[in-house]
């Protein structure tokens, strides 16, 4: 599995790698890594599945955890500070806890290390997979036609980055549809065992109108990840890094 990644700046800093959400990509990151970049030789990764890397039938958290690893190996990097948004972060606290020596910092955003069962997750794939590519039109005209489904402009918004334009001049979806919808109770569990443990440097970064992280949560982290520093950005929900990039970037580089 042979990730595609995008490096972000800051060549010969302390190696920083970024993986992303859940329908995310590399390209989410790009404004945000630029600023880490000020302390850190940013790289953000596309996971399995996603973005402009590979497509695979299956998408367990080993796995992806394992495509991460075979990335560190290629590159010869290592130990990294390792950031995990949503979905990345459960990767990213899995391999923290399993090969501890190649994390010297573990990031983890908005996400706990909990079973999670969103019935927004099922109303968004539903609506990507109704979506009949043959006569669509753009992405506005999926964001109109993702209204029935999903209430959120933002969320309509979201969905349709994952669109791109065919060579033919149609419409086919970026991420690996069926193996996401196929893989999402999976992907909605907790990537933990009880016995994982990192005790490393750990920061939490969490936003404050999210309910990803609840404060009942804080003890779960706090022993997986015993060193954990959890911090609430005001007024950002699950995507601090859009929502209050300057108020993020400043709670990763101040650690």
């Amino acid at each position: 599995m042979d990730l595609s990644h995008r490096d972000l700046g800051g060549v010969g800093m302390p190696p920083l790698i970024i993986l992303h959400g859940m329908l995310g990509s590399a390209r989410n990151w790009q404004t945000a890594g630029r600023d880490l970049a000020a302390r850190y030789h940013v790289r953000a990764l596309d996971l399995r599945n996603h973005g402009l890397s590979p497509h695979a039938p299956t998408m367990s958290y080993p796995e992806m955890m394992a495509d991460v690893i075979e990335w560190l190996d290629r590159q010869a990097i290592g130990p990294v500070t390792l950031l995990g948004h949503s979905m990345g972060g459960k990767i990213a606290m899995l391999l923290a806890c399993r090969q501890p020596e190649r994390v010297s910092r573990l990031v983890v955003v908005d996400i706990a290390p909990k079973n999670y069962l969103w019935p927004g997750h099922r109303a968004n794939f539903a609506a990507m997979n109704e979506l009949n590519l043959a006569d669509l039109r753009s992405r506005a005209d999926a964001e109109l036609r993702f209204e029935a489904r999903v209430p959120n402009w933002g969320t309509r918004k979201f969905l349709a980055t994952n669109l791109e334009r065919t060579p033919e001049g149609g419409w086919s979806w970026l991420v690996n549809l069926p193996a996401l919808t196929a893989a999402l109770p999976e992907l909605e569990a907790n990537s933990l065992s009880p016995d994982d443990r990192y005790a490393g440097p750990t920061q939490f970064v969490v936003g404050s109108k999210s309910h990803y992280v609840e404060a009942e949560d804080h003890a779960i982290v706090r022993n997986h990840f015993p060193l954990a520093d959890l911090r609430t950005i005001e007024g950002a929900g699950h995507n601090p890094h859009l929502e209050a990039r300057a108020e993020f970037v400043a709670a990763v580089l101040g650690h």
